[in-house]
């Protein structure tokens, strides 16, 4: 008898581990029918692949740890919104818009564009990109195609009111705008104060324009710490472990208001869920405390040229370090795979109250 009872539990035990791995059960459901992402460059999956711009990344060493190798992710592997998928269940990452057809939309969209900003001038240096506001057009036409494929506008109302939107731009507003005075004139124009307020209007703007459109559940992602990045360190020629405060400074402003903007939102818009990603605060919580995540080197990046990494962002098929799980950054601005794992999974499930505000991801899901 004793021998049967050890013979089905090893029996159990061994279907326990096959369905795992074939993610069998309640978690093969993802926790929202759909996911739309838009953003710049830290989750753009491909959407510059094939239009006439410098910010691209479909090469080698890019991609290096990913297993479909370079897609157009600026990472050596995945991005944060690629962990936030996962975590919220998804069998595939979301595509992007500039490949995805038919009812692969259903699932959800990526429409983020590498370079792009809030404004529309934002990264014109750089060649083609697709600005929020061209991701607000494009985020209509795949409702306009939800609705043919729903067969109404009230199917695709109810399909959107559950799924997640993420917004993480505004980087770009400051790296390839504010503090680009050759090219630009807005430092000129504006304190950055002011620049805050003339940014958040129009980023007001946009997010009314996708909650008009059907968008009900938003996670907006602040501005990380630009001035810690290996290229604000090599362009200002930083020291010592310190990051560029005027620029940091000028991104908690920017953030504050998208707080503030949440809740406003929460307040005003009704049966709409909005929650703020503290991304800033996650990051300081790795520059300021490495050694808990493994990471060894927080200055320089994996893959660049010129002081800290960071003076020219990594080139076609450059050779890359190899302990790439020890760096915070990937490349001159972006991080790595074992960073976007920490940021994604803290955006997801708050490890500190201030990771997210009112909840985090996670609870946004199940509402």
């Amino acid at each position: 008898m004793g021998g049967e009872i050890k013979k089905w539990v090893g029996v159990f035990v061994v279907m326990i581990v096959v369905l795992s791995k074939w993610n069998i059960g309640a978690d093969a459901v993802p926790q929202v029918p759909c996911y739309f992402i838009f953003g710049d460059s830290l989750v753009d999956n491909g959407n510059n692949n094939n239009i006439a711009s410098l910010a691209k990344a479909n090469y080698r060493p890019y991609g290096i740890d990913f297993p479909k190798g370079p897609t157009g992710r600026f990472s050596n592997g995945k991005t944060t919104v690629d962990v936030i998928a996962e975590l919220l269940g998804f069998e595939n990452f979301i595509p992007p818009y500039s490949t995805t057809r038919g009812r692969d939309i259903l699932k959800g969209v990526n429409y983020a564009s590498a370079a792009a900003g809030i404004r529309d001038e934002t990264g014109r240096q750089l060649g083609a990109r697709i600005s929020m506001n061209g991701q607000v057009r494009n985020y209509r036409s795949t409702v306009s195609q939800l609705r043919q494929l729903l067969g109404s506008e009230a199917a695709a109302a109810k399909h959107l009111s559950k799924c997640l939107h993420s917004v993480s731009i505004g980087s770009n507003d400051y790296l390839n705008n504010y503090f680009m005075p050759r090219f630009y004139s807005t430092s000129r124009r504006y304190t950055p104060a002011q620049y805050a307020n003339v940014l958040i209007q129009e980023y007001s703007r946009q997010i009314r324009s996708l909650y008009n459109d059907g968008a009900r559940k938003f996670a907006l992602v602040g501005v990380g710490q630009i001035g810690c990045s290996p290229n604000a360190l090599a362009q200002n020629r930083v020291s010592n472990g310190s990051c560029v405060e005027r620029i940091n400074r000028a991104n908690q402003m920017f953030n504050s208001k998208i707080k503030n903007l949440v809740i406003e939102f929460n307040k005003n818009l009704p049966k709409a869920k909005f929650v703020y990603i503290n991304a800033y605060g996650i990051f300081q919580s790795l520059l300021d405390n490495p050694n808990p995540y493994g990471f060894r080197v927080t200055n320089a990046g994996c893959c660049g040229v010129g002081r800290n990494n960071g003076e020219v962002t990594c080139l076609p098929q450059q050779t890359p370090c190899q302990n790439r799980n020890e760096y915070i950054f990937w490349d001159a601005f972006h991080p790595t795979d074992a960073a976007n794992v920490i940021v994604g999974r803290r955006s997801y499930t708050a490890a500190s109250p201030s990771d997210a505000y009112p909840y985090d991801i996670r609870r946004l899901a199940q509402l």
